[in-house]
């Protein structure tokens, strides 16, 4: 059982060098506020596993690109399965939790994601387009992607691959969640600068179209990042649904926002610290 004040392990890499973002800015705020209600301690996502049968929860928050400790990300997984160990978000989450997947499996559930392929025999399936995106299915923070002409793009599906259409799109725009309720959403109004955000007002449509994907999902708890493109057609299309460390990008709020942030995220955890194991 939990006690009086729940013990909290919030696993973060603060050196992490993220482009056009500063993750240690963030955690150090975050932690900051949720001492008022748990006694905190923070940890590198290496030293995660070895740490955390002494609290009542783990967080996972900024801890950077699995890929750069996968070792240890799969240790800590599975002991934290074995232990029955309560990590927030929880371990089950289909998105990039699990790698790029899920984007074929919801392009074949015809769900408004940029369209995905990981076989040569499929490419006919994509849009034409003179440029491609091919990216790892395990990569994150863009990570290994590249953009091929489409002469060169069948050599370079190899199996371990993504494929898409590279998308004139208009900019992308994010949509944070905290459990299933939306909390703010920001965007890039210009391309070439993805991470200068701006707040950004959803229509009814767009929040319908992300909590779609935030119920496809299917996690009771945690933070979920539906980041989305609108497409030349006007319409929104997923670009990736993050449901592990998502980067929340609170210094684009205002005072007011970021406390409203911080008392969801607070609720949450008590919820979750609460729920039966």
């Amino acid at each position: 059982m939990p006690s009086a004040r729940p013990r909290v392990l919030y696993v973060t890499d603060l050196a992490y060098p993220a482009r056009g973002r500063r993750y240690c800015d963030e955690d150090i705020f975050l932690t900051s506020r949720l001492r008022d209600d748990f006694d905190l301690a923070l940890c590198h996502p290496r030293d995660a596993a070895a740490l955390m049968g002494a609290f009542d929860a783990v967080v996972v928050r900024n801890s950077g690109p699995v890929l750069t400790y996968q070792d240890a990300y799969d240790d800590f997984r599975r002991r934290a399965i074995a232990d029955g160990t309560r990590v927030y978000n929880p371990l089950s989450g289909r998105a990039d939790m699990a790698g790029k997947q899920y984007l074929l499996d919801l392009t074949a559930a015809g769900y408004p994601v940029i369209p995905t392929v990981d076989r040569a025999e499929d490419l006919h399936r994509l849009p034409e387009a003179d440029r491609y995106v091919v990216k790892p299915k395990l990569g994150a923070d863009s990570m290994g992607l590249r953009i091929v002409p489409a002469k060169e793009v069948r050599g370079s599906v190899d199996g371990d691959v993504l494929v898409q259409p590279c998308v004139d799109f208009a900019y992308e725009v994010s949509f944070y969640f905290v459990d299933h309720d939306f909390q703010y959403a920001l965007y890039a109004p210009h391309t070439d600068r993805r991470w200068q955000l701006e707040p950004y007002e959803p229509s009814d449509g767009d929040l319908e179209f992300a909590r779609r994907f935030v119920e496809w999902n299917g996690l009771g708890h945690g933070i979920q990042r539906v980041d989305a493109c609108r497409a030349p057609g006007g319409e929104l299309l997923l670009v990736e649904l993050e449901d592990l460390n998502p980067y929340l990008s609170l210094d684009a709020l205002d005072d007011a926002g970021r406390d409203a942030f911080v008392i969801a995220m607070k609720t949450s955890l008590h919820r979750f610290l609460a729920a039966p194991a």
